[in-house]
């Protein structure tokens, strides 16, 4: 299952001093198959990172251990998603 965090900024001087070991944690997910994208809102307010967990507690936990929220720089929204699996089949 896919889970969407969505990372709003609430200490944005918090926010620049952890990005170094945000990204180091989320690229160490990435390469062992936890996190399947990450990356900043264009309107910088915001980020989001797309966790693959089996269950939501196992995303909450992954979220949760993000130096962003241990931090308090920012907070923590995570929704279960279900993608489309596309090429949608054609209706008649």
């Amino acid at each position: 299952m896919i889970y969407v965090a969505q990372l709003p900024i609430v200490d944005t001087e918090k926010s620049s001093r952890l990005e170094p070991v945000h990204l180091a944690y989320i690229n160490r997910l990435y390469r062992e198959g936890k996190v399947v994208m990450a990356g900043p809102f264009a309107d910088g307010l915001s980020g989001m990172v797309l966790y693959r967990a089996e269950s939501e507690e196992e995303a909450r936990r992954l979220a949760e251990h993000d130096p962003f929220v241990l931090e308090g720089a920012r907070t923590l929204e995570l929704r279960a998603w279900q993608p489309l699996d596309f090429p949608l089949p054609e209706s008649h």
